[in-house]
C-alpha cells in the first residue's frame, strides 16, 4: 500500500489488506483490488497517546517526524557509521554469550540490553554497561509495556478506557512504567543542558533542546519539554522492542528448522569466513541468509496492525458508512498471510523471498515496518541490526533447543499491539 496526498491506496496486484474500524464500525477482511479511503494523518490510541513524534497527530507529527529523521540521518542513520556502532555492540553482545559456556538460558535479556544500546548510543550519546542501572530500567519498562499491551488486557484498555481506568489489572501498570522511563529521561535531560554546547551537538537530546531554544519565542512551536521526553521515550521503545523480539522469533524457528539454521551457517562460512565478523557489504552476496531473515519477519509479523488513520469525512466503504471520526488500521497480517502473495503463507519458508534461480526477490507484501505516512523511520537501523547480530551470532555458534525441534511451537504467546514469540531456553554451542 502506499498513502498518496490524503488518500490510501492498495495498489494493483500487491497483498490486500484488511481494515478495521475502531469506534462504532467495526470490520475486516480484503477489499476490492484498489480501496480510496480519504484519511488524515490523526488517530487516537487511548494507552498510547502522548505528544511524541510516533501518536502524535497532523501538523505537530509532520514537524516531529522531519525533524527527527534528519537528526538521526546525522547521526549516522542507515550509514557507514551506525553500521560500525552495530558492530561494536554486536561484540559486546558475542562476549557476554560466550559467558553461557552452553548452559541453558533464556535470551530475551541479554538481546534487549544490547539491541537497546544502539538507539541509546544515539539519543544519550553513549552507551551503558549492561549492568548499568539506567539501562536495565529502560530494558524493564520496555519488556513489560511491550507485553501487557500485547494481552488482552491491553485490547480492552484500548477499547474501554474510561471504564478500566477504575478497573484493577497488568493494565495500571503501563502508566507507572512510562512515568519511570520518563523520570530517567528528564534525569539526562538535566544533564545535557548543563553542558550543551549548540555549536557542537553531541546526541539527538543535544539537538532537541536546541530547536527548544531557537523556537523560544514562537507561540505555535512543537518543540517544547514534553515532546522531548515523549519523542525520545517513542524512539528508545522502538529500538528496542521490535528488534530484540524479532531475533527471538528467529532463534525460535532456526532451531524449529535445524536445515535452515545449517545452510545459514553454510553462507556466512563461504561468503564471510571465520577470521572477521559480518558487514552489510556481505549482504548482496548472501541471498539466503537475506530470505531467512525477511522470513524470519513475514511470519512473525511482529506489529500485526499498522498505525491508526482516521477517516476526515463520511465515506462509504462496501455498503457500510464510515463516520467522520473512525479511526481504521490497516491489518498488515493478512497481507503477510496472503496465499496470492506467498504460497504457503502457514509455513515458515525461505523461499517465499527466493526465485528460481536462489537470488533473492523482492515482494511487494512485505510491510513488516508498516504502511503509509507513518512508515517507521528507524527502519534501515533495524535493518541493519537484524543482519548483522544474526549473522554475527550464527557465525559464532550453533542454537541448540533444549527438547526436540519439532516440539517448537512458533505460535504467538500474545498478539495485541505486537506478536510476542513464547518464552523459551536454549544452548549455544561454539562452533
Amino acid at each position: 500500500m502506499e498513502v498518496q496526498g490524503r488518500h490510501l491506496t492498495q495498489p494493483e496486484g500487491s497483498g490486500r489488506a484488511g481494515w478495521k474500524g475502531l469506534g462504532k464500525f467495526q470490520t475486516s477482511g480484503r477489499g476490492p483490488p484498489t480501496v480510496i479511503l480519504e484519511m488524515s494523518y490523526q488517530w487516537s490510541w487511548p494507552f498510547l497517546f502522548f505528544p511524541g513524534i510516533a501518536f502524535s497527530n497532523g501538523e505537530r507529527w509532520k514537524v516531529l517526524r522531519r525533524f527527527s529523521v534528519q537528526i538521526l540521518r546525522n547521526f549516522g542513520m542507515g550509514k557507514r557509521s551506525i553500521e560500525e556502532r552495530i558492530l561494536e555492540e554486536g561484540g559486546f553482545l558475542l562476549e557476554e554469550l560466550r559467558k553461557t559456556e552452553g548452559e541453558p538460558f533464556n535470551p530475551l535479556f541479554m538481546l534487549s540490553r544490547s539491541v537497546s544500546n544502539i538507539i541509546c548510543s544515539v539519543i544519550f550519546g553513549k552507551r551503558f554497561d549492561y549492568d548499568d542501572e539506567r539501562l536495565l530500567t529502560i530494558i524493564h519498562v520496555i519488556n513489560d509495556n511491550f507485553q501487557i499491551m500485547s494481552s488482552p488486557w491491553g485490547e480492552l484498555y484500548n477499547l474501554f478506557p474510561s471504564l478500566l481506568d477504575w478497573v484493577p489489572g497488568p493494565h495500571q501498570r503501563i502508566f507507572q512504567n512510562f512515568g519511570n522511563l520518563r523520570d530517567l529521561i528528564s534525569c539526562s535531560v538535566r544533564e545535557h543542558q548543563a553542558t550543551l554546547d549548540p555549536n557542537s551537538p553531541r546526541d539527538f537530546i543535544d539537538c532537541f533542546l536546541t530547536k527548544i531554544a531557537q523556537e523560544k519565542e514562537n507561540p505555535l512551536s512543537h518543540f517544547h519539554m514534553d515532546t522531548l521526553l515523549m519523542t525520545t521515550q517513542n524512539l528508545i521503545f522502538g529500538g528496542t522492542e521490535t528488534v530484540g523480539t524479532t531475533l527471538r522469533h528467529a532463534f525460535l524457528a532456526l532451531m524449529k528448522y535445524p536445515k535452515i539454521q545449517a545452510r545459514v551457517q553454510e553462507e556466512i562460512d563461504r561468503v564471510v569466513g571465520r577470521s572477521r565478523l559480518p558487514t552489510l557489504e556481505d549482504r548482496a552476496a548472501m541471498p539466503y541468509t537475506d530470505a531467512v531473515i525477511h522470513e524470519v519477519q513475514r511470519f512473525a509479523d511482529v506489529i500485526p496492525m499498522n498505525l491508526p488513520h482516521r477517516v476526515i469525512r463520511d465515506t462509504a466503504f462496501r455498503g457500510f458508512l464510515i463516520p467522520e471520526g473512525t479511526d481504521i488500521i490497516t491489518l498488515l497480517n493478512t497481507v503477510h498471510y496472503d496465499p496470492s502473495q506467498f504460497l504457503k503463507p502457514q509455513e515458515f519458508n525461505p523461499e517465499h523471498f527466493l526465485d528460481a534461480n536462489q537470488s533473492f526477490k523482492k515482494s511487494p507484501a512485505f510491510m513488516p515496518f508498516s504502511a503509509g505516512r507513518r512508515l517507521c523511520l528507524g527502519e534501515s537501523l533495524a535493518r541493519m541490526e537484524l543482519f548483522l547480530y544474526l549473522t554475527a551470532i550464527l557465525q559464532s555458534f550453533s542454537l541448540q533447543p533444549l527438547g526436540e525441534p519439532e516440539d517448537i511451537d512458533l505460535t504467538p504467546l500474545g498478539s495485541g499491539l505486537g506478536n510476542l514469540p513464547r518464552p523459551f531456553q536454549l544452548r549455544l554451542l561454539e562452533r
